[in-house]
């Protein structure tokens, strides 16, 4: 199944698909795609920035155009909604859903939801309107696939929220740990403490930690690092960047220093993650 719709003039693509097809699969060659994988029917592999993720039933995972996805081909029991920011802009409509830096680009790592009998009722229900909406064509239909996706969003965020040590932790708080993810994954090549974030959020290094301990999440400095991190381990794997271009890239001056810190946390130098990783993909 691939359920596309595409607009020439202003170049959004959002598809439905269960990659059951090459054409399906080829879109994740393509670059700026958000993709929502939603285990329906079972559990599911799939390799993202060269790391296999077992997805149980009823998980749906969050992934950005940053994040690497690879499907096996005849993978079965999954859906898929892919989208491109001219079809959805995250930062337009940020007051609506509230996602970004939470559902997106707010963890090193895609984030993953678990979907209760409610929720899964919810999606399903989405999804059958998602298939009726693409019977339809029109020239709202785009502008009604937006709605449908936006209730998925939502549904999704509320689910995040849930989850937290304090699910009431106040809207002004939360966006703060939001403005502070969105601000790390945009200046993560070359700011590296924590005071750097305090100062852009007007915010004491203190103040964030506190904060972070009552989202339940990693602290600011593992924000940090854990995404200094995966862009290393992009570069290794999808680049030919040499040990030290991928230094100079994520701001260090010396390349011996950032071939600690990676050895530090993976517990293997640079090179010979690329070398293994390559090897055994999935």
């Amino acid at each position: 199944m691939k359920l596309e719709y595409t607009t020439f003039k202003d170049g959004d693509l959002f598809s439905v698909t269960d990659f059951s097809c090459q054409p399906s699969l080829e879109l994740l060659n393509k670059k700026g795609l958000y993709k929502i994988v939603w285990c329906r029917e079972t559990a599911a592999e799939i390799l993202i920035d060269g790391y296999s993720v077992h997805l149980k039933k009823d998980q749906v995972i969050f992934c950005t155009p940053l994040n690497v996805m690879q499907v096996k081909e005849g993978t079965k029991g999954i859906i898929s909604f892919v989208f491109n920011r001219e079809f959805f802009c995250l930062q337009t409509h940020d007051d609506q859903v509230s996602c970004n830096g939470l559902l997106f680009f707010g963890s090193s790592q895609p984030q993953i939801v678990s979907l209760k009998e409610k929720e899964k009722k919810l999606f399903n229900m989405i999804l059958e309107f998602f298939k009726e909406e693409f019977s339809i064509k029109d020239h709202i239909q785009g502008e009604m696939l937006r709605t449908l996706l936006k209730r998925l969003l939502i549904v999704a965020t509320r689910m995040i929220r849930q989850e937290l040590p304090q699910p009431n932790l106040p809207t002004t708080q939360m966006d703060i740990i939001r403005k502070y993810n969105l601000l790390v994954e945009e200046h993560f090549h070359e700011l590296h403490q924590v005071k750097d974030y305090a100062d852009l959020l007007f915010k004491s290094p203190k103040t964030l930690s506190n904060l972070f301990k009552k989202y339940g999440e990693k602290s600011p400095l593992a924000v940090i690092n854990n995404r200094i991190l995966l862009e290393a381990r992009r570069l290794l794997l999808y680049s030919d960047k040499t040990n030290e271009e991928i230094a100079n890239n994520l701001g260090y001056k010396d390349a011996g220093h950032f071939s600690k810190f990676f050895k530090n946390n993976e517990g293997i130098s640079p090179m010979a993650f690329r070398s293994e990783r390559l090897k055994t993909p999935f």
